[in-house]
């Protein structure tokens, strides 16, 4: 059926995309990790009106690549297409990374230029979310207006809608009572703009906006031609939707609408009751639809492989076993024209299998040799084409002189056979190496139970697809089942398992007001949670994101083998060329003796056979897919035991790390500070001042504020906070009980306290250095007791009210009880480890000598630590820094490998390279052990790709034929580089048996 389309013309947006233009681009929390260098092109435009000068980022699928020269010939293309800033293109995963500017190239331009360089190519559609872009784009939307008159009203409403925040321009057109206004979806929505058009006493209808979003479904219940046309009619008269494309033999729906007139599960919806229920519908997850692509390639290979085997076995039963059996080896010898029997059977068998299934060599051959570049398509239809035709000609010339050669059909058909052999095999095995991200797809249900209200009102509960849950919905979650989707739990209580998405083994407690993660198991009771965050905005899709563009990363070491790449096929061709002459002109020369030649043999046939076994027996394939293959094994089995990796440069440089930086607060201590001293220098009453305390750090975010706000409402009400299952409290009261004083002129002061103004007077809560700063002495005793404090590894917090020091606090902050065992782990690894915080010397030494470190760096502001990181990478150092906050993040982005810890804040994941889901400092050690033996198994890798090639084309070319006699057909040369390359891709999946370390065998100590 030819797609159905009904589009609206409307004015083009700078920034923004045509009516039938992809998908817009979405900018996710996790997306900073992403190549930094388009990152700097991708923000160049913000500020600029209208966002023009914006990047889009988009996927491409390619089919047909095969060795890493077909990747690199893809990127060559991609880069020379004028407007495309950068292209990554990951063999493994069939997929490129484009970043271009949308006002010179479009979708259509980046798959048309990898389709000229001879690949298929599909633009893959983006995931939704659930909030606008911020990249300030805006949408124009078309409104119908209901009720104008004259030119006064079109007036009116234009200046109503101009004054709308958000709103950057509006113009209405009495004659067809239709407005069209430009504005901005992070400021103002839909139906703010119909609210005012109705305010003012007109009707107001959205009719369709210049946003475009994409849903793929599979459609049963489609029989007939009727049925076709009934979809198509559904759809055709359905409001918002703007083309539709069906597949009747895959059955699948491809929709394109206006998610600010329709969304998707609206649509679902109206074709199910618009077909009576004759038609269901359900959402194709694009994960499941990528694999079902991968497992279709990897049953087309074995087709291919076992049609190959079909006829080679013939030939080869041909050749060895019927000259032993004498009734069929004289049926054989039967003369048929100008050839025996014998002949024309293999030349046909064979011409199949070089032909028809051995055309995609061929094809694959043109095409690099077209862009200028050369791969293993070129290897195996070199050595194969050579075979069969010499055979050919060798036929050809018996025919017309009598003089008989022998044939080598049977070499062409093996060597083919084996190659689809390997490269099916390597599917299976680059299959196995992508098990992680389809164990996380898997992790999120297919369906949900939807709470709502029918027709008449009534509350009901329906089963819909997951992918169409919208934010804001109410889904109950049963005993035993998944949560479908990221929100907050409004009714019941419940344990919940989060180890699969966050790595905590223990269950989690759920009540009312808690924060909820899809793909996690309720363990117990029923809950009711309110979706917030669905498509990519979800934890669990973005960690899906996170993993899959980090296993299409390059790590630097991938250079060298796309360089060896390049290099390869031209240098193995002229070897091949080489051998080939210097054992034909040895022979012409009388170097080596005739008997060496094989029955009815010369010189040529003798020298070809070396040649050919040298051009097949070469694999660039094994260099290729050495690192790739390790990384992203590697990759999925980090985000298995919870560490995300941020891609392969930062996994090469974490097998590196001389030195580990450990921010204190929240960091090596729990990040639960707890008052345990309150002492009082003058006659004020000990509750006025913790009241007066607790009012100057009410409006701080820091956590020693949080902790004497919670200790001085406890001691004012003694009904304790109620601990929650992870020891946080719930501290409401605190800041909105009416025991708390006015406070005017606050002012938080990074590195030293806070000072405000209570009843005039100020007050001031903090350390040393901020009473210094404001003038306000410390007496002898009072510098002893904080002495003391700071020595028992407690934070001294000093008091001054009207410009007198009137007392102290004591706040203590436990150590994480693994914290003294990493850090002696980590010495053991030969990683250095050091303490950064913006705590007192007495308070750093004393946390630093209780969990064994010796360099610490006290009283450091949020930027020192960025210097410090410096300092330490002045000798080539490589320096982690690993941190949970937002004072952290100038020194995450500042190290060379930046660990964000506790999925910490979303500023510092964005300036991490890696991201531990778990709160727990082991995890440390598990990214460094992981990054070490990934890169040492990658090394293997390489060692094995090289001295294959290096040992293995010897041997072919002849080498120790005159020693040793030992000589390898051309069919069992393409037999070994079939393997080499599936014995490489073997290797990496062994990392998947990785384990993290036990820090009893790392320390080396005994558990009784």
């Amino acid at each position: 059926m030819s797609p159905g389309a009904r589009d609206l013309q409307l004015a083009r947006v700078a920034g923004g995309q045509d009516a039938d233009a992809g998908d817009m681009e979405d900018v996710r929390l996790l997306d900073s990790y992403e190549q930094r260098e388009s990152d700097d092109v991708i923000e160049a435009g913000e500020g600029e009106e209208g966002g023009e000068g914006m990047m889009r980022r988009i996927q491409v699928r390619i089919t047909g690549m095969t060795c890493a020269a077909c990747s690199n010939s893809v990127e060559s293309a991609l880069r020379s297409v004028n407007g495309v800033v950068s292209a990554s293109v990951a063999l493994l995963q069939n997929r490129a990374d484009v970043v271009f500017d949308p006002s010179l190239v479009k979708d259509d331009d980046v798959k048309n230029a990898i389709e000229d360089a001879g690949f298929d190519a599909e633009v893959m559609p983006q995931p939704t979310t659930t909030k606008k872009n911020s990249d300030s784009k805006t949408l124009v939307g078309q409104f119908t207006i209901g009720g104008m008159t004259c030119a006064a009203c079109v007036n009116s409403v234009e200046g109503i809608l101009r004054d709308l925040p958000g709103v950057k321009r509006a113009v209405v057109a009495l004659a067809t009572s239709l407005g069209e206004v430009e504005y901005d979806p992070t400021i103002i929505d839909k139906n703010d703009i119909v609210n005012a058009i109705e305010d003012a006493g007109f009707e107001g209808a959205l009719v369709q906006s210049s946003q475009q979003d994409k849903i793929i479904v599979g459609v049963s219940g489609v029989m007939t031609e009727m049925g076709a046309q009934l979809l198509e009619g559904i759809l055709s008269t359905s409001t918002g939707v703007r083309q539709f494309r069906y597949n009747r033999i895959s059955t699948e729906l491809e929709v394109l609408f206006d998610p600010e007139v329709i969304s998707s599960r609206s649509l679902v919806d109206g074709v199910e009751e618009g077909s009576n229920g004759q038609f269901k519908l359900h959402v194709i997850n694009p994960y499941a639809r990528m694999t079902s692509k991968d497992n279709e390639e990897a049953s087309n290979m074995f087709r291919l492989f076992m049609s190959s085997l079909l006829f080679s076995i013939p030939v080869f039963f041909i050749r060895v076993i019927c000259p032993h059996i004498p009734l069929l080896y004289s049926v054989l010898l039967w003369r048929c024209g100008p050839f025996i029997m014998d002949d024309w059977l293999k030349w046909a068998l064979v011409s199949v299998v070089q032909f028809v299934i051995g055309k995609r060599f061929y094809v694959g051959a043109a095409r690099a040799l077209k862009n200028g570049s050369t791969n293993m398509d070129v290897l195996v239809a070199l050595g194969t084409s050579a075979s069969y035709f010499y055979s050919v000609c060798a036929l050809l010339y018996g025919a017309a002189t009598g003089f008989w050669s022998p044939t080598y059909f049977e070499t062409s058909s093996m060597l083919i056979t084996f190659v689809l052999l390997g490269k099916y095999l390597e599917c299976l095995a680059k299959g196995k190496t992508s098990d992680a991200i389809k164990k996380l797809v898997e992790l999120a249900p297919a369906t949900a139970l939807l709470v709502d209200k029918d027709k008449g009102g009534n509350i009901r509960e329906r089963e819909i697809d997951a992918l169409l849950i919208q934010p804001g919905d109410t889904l109950k979650v049963i005993p035993g089942g998944k949560i479908p989707a990221d929100g907050v739990v409004v009714w019941g209580s419940s344990y919940v398992n989060e180890s699969m998405v966050t790595g905590e083994s223990e269950p989690v407690l759920k009540e009312a007001t808690s924060s909820v993660i899809g793909g996690t198991i309720n363990l117990h009771g029923v809950l009711h949670v309110k979706a917030t965050k669905i498509g990519s905005d979800a934890v669990l899709s973005q960690i899906i994101c996170l993993v899959e563009t980090a296993q299409m990363s390059k790590a630097p070491i991938q250079k060298f083998a796309d360089f060896v790449a390049s290099i390869f096929v031209p240098t193995v061709v002229a070897m091949s060329l080489i051998t080939l002459l210097g054992w034909y002109i040895g022979g012409i020369v009388g170097a080596y003796p005739e008997e060496w030649l094989p029955e009815n043999g010369n010189f040529f046939v003798f020298s070809l056979m070396f040649s050919i076994s040298v051009v097949v027996i070469a694999c660039p394939c094994a260099l290729g897919l050495a690192t790739p293959t390790a990384v992203m094994v590697a990759t999925g089995v980090g985000a298995k035991h919870g560490v995300l990796i941020k891609g392969g440069d930062a996994l090469e440089r974490a097998q590196k790390i001389n030195y580990v930086i450990f921010d204190k607060t929240g960091t090596l201590t729990q990040g639960k500070a707890t008052v345990t001293t309150a002492k009082v220098f003058t006659a004020m009453d000990r509750g006025e001042f913790l009241r007066w305390v607790a009012s100057a750090e009410a409006s701080s975010e820091h956590p020693l504020a949080k902790a004497i706000v919670e200790y001085a409402r406890h001691f004012h009400f003694f009904d304790g906070p109620s601990p929650t299952k992870d020891g946080e409290t719930h501290n409401k009261d605190s800041t909105i009980s009416g025991w708390l004083l006015d406070v005017s002129d606050f002012s938080a002061l990074p590195g030293t306290g806070v000072k405000c103004c209570i009843d005039g007077k100020r007050v001031l809560v903090g350390n040393r250095k901020l009473m210094a700063e404001n003038g306000i002495e410390i007496s002898a005793a009072t510098e002893s007791f904080v002495v003391e404090l700071e020595d028992s590894a407690k934070t001294g917090i000093l008091v001054a009210f009207d410009d007198n020091l009137i007392g102290v606090l004591g706040v203590a902050d436990p150590l994480k009880r693994e914290a003294a065992v990493v850090v002696e782990g980590l010495q053991k690894m030969g990683v250095e480890p050091v303490m950064v915080t913006g705590d007192n010397w007495r308070t750093a030494r004393a946390v630093a000598k209780e969990v064994g470190i010796k360099d610490v760096r006290a009283e450091v502001m949020p930027a020192g630590k960025a210097d410090v990181v410096r300092a330490l990478q002045k000798d080539g150092s490589t320096v982690a820094m690993v941190g949970d906050g937002i004072n952290d993040s100038p020194a995450l982005a500042a190290s060379d490998v930046g660990m964000a810890i506790g999925a910490g804040t979303d500023i510092a994941i964005e300036a991490a390279d890696y991201v531990l889901m778990r709160n727990n400092l082991e995890d440390v050690i598990t990214a460094i052990d992981l990054s070490r033996k990934t890169f040492a198994r990658i090394r293997l890798n390489y060692m094995f790709a090289m001295v294959y090639n290096v040992v293995a084309i010897p041997i072919a070319a002849g080498v120790f034929f005159p020693y040793l006699r030992i000589e390898l057909p051309p069919w069992a040369a393409g037999a070994c580089m079939a393997l080499s390359s599936v014995s490489v891709v073997c290797s990496s999946l062994l990392l998947r048996r990785y384990k993290k370390p036990r820090l009893t065998t790392l320390l080396k100590i005994t558990v009784e």
